[in-house]
């Protein structure tokens, strides 16, 4: 009897120690699949509040919202990066990063050097003055006026049709830009109606939009040309957070509205 007893203790001992073994090697394998999951490096400027902003050293906004329910559908890691706008898709294509999530339009010209999925929201140009200029209505009223657009954006290809080059002040930063308005330093300053709206609301800068949108504008994430496979995963991606109300909930956090438009 006192040997069954012994033979028991053993026999459960050993089945007590297999399955701590198995518990640790799927901790492991589970450890392993973490520490190989593959990143997701999508690039922002990093100054086009409030699509993608630093605050106490971190980068938030939409475009990193976005980038981060992108990577989660993909099953990889988000990495959002910065890095200066007029050299963004060189820094993409030189393999910096795998994407550029940052508010950049589609254009034929961007279309020779890198490939955009659909449209991740849509807007347009919009005409922005102090809140007590009453001289400028369109842009009709734009010639001879000083106006702050950013660096390298299409923003400068509109001023040039409604005003001198002499006349047209370029920036790092749309907010800074628009902080010269109440200080007359400019007349106006044309950029995306996305980043004025948000401002007019809040009322930290006294301005205004005035006129109907200049253009219709579709934002794209870029990918380098050769890069087919991230495309079509971002195009998929992109697709599910739009049909699972992801996108909605992240676009009103924003902006109090859905901002894909039609």
């Amino acid at each position: 009897m006192k040997r069954m007893w012994k033979s028991g203790i053993l026999a459960a001992l050993l089945i007590l120690s297999l399955v701590l073994s198995a518990c640790g090697q799927d901790k492991d394998k589970d450890s392993g699949k973490a520490a190989d999951q593959k990143e997701f490096h999508y690039a922002m400027s990093g100054l086009y509040k409030p699509f993608n902003f630093k605050d106490d050293g971190k980068l938030k906004g939409f475009d990193v919202e976005i980038g981060e329910a992108l990577a989660k559908k993909m099953g990889m890691k988000p990495v959002a990066v910065t890095n200066p706008w007029e050299t963004l898709i060189q820094g993409l294509q030189a393999k910096k990063f795998d994407a550029i999530i940052g508010s950049m339009t589609i254009t034929e010209e961007r279309l020779k050097s890198v490939n955009f999925t659909e449209p991740y929201y849509r807007s347009g140009a919009q005409i922005f003055v102090a809140e007590n200029n009453n001289d400028i209505t369109g842009p009709g009223d734009l010639k001879g006026k000083k106006i702050g657009v950013v660096k390298a954006s299409t923003y400068k290809e509109l001023a040039l049709k409604n005003t001198d080059k002499a006349n047209i002040v370029e920036y790092d930063s749309d907010i800074t830009a628009l902080m010269d308005l109440p200080t007359g330093r400019l007349d106006a300053v044309i950029t995306d109606q996305m980043v004025g709206l948000p401002i007019i609301k809040e009322g930290a800068i006294k301005i205004k939009d005035v006129g109907e949108p200049m253009t219709h504008d579709d934002q794209g994430i870029a990918v380098r040309k050769d890069d087919h496979e991230m495309l079509k995963q971002l195009n998929k991606a992109l697709d599910e957070i739009i049909k699972d109300g992801t996108y909605e909930e992240i676009s009103k956090k924003w902006f109090g509205r859905n901002i894909l438009g039609e």
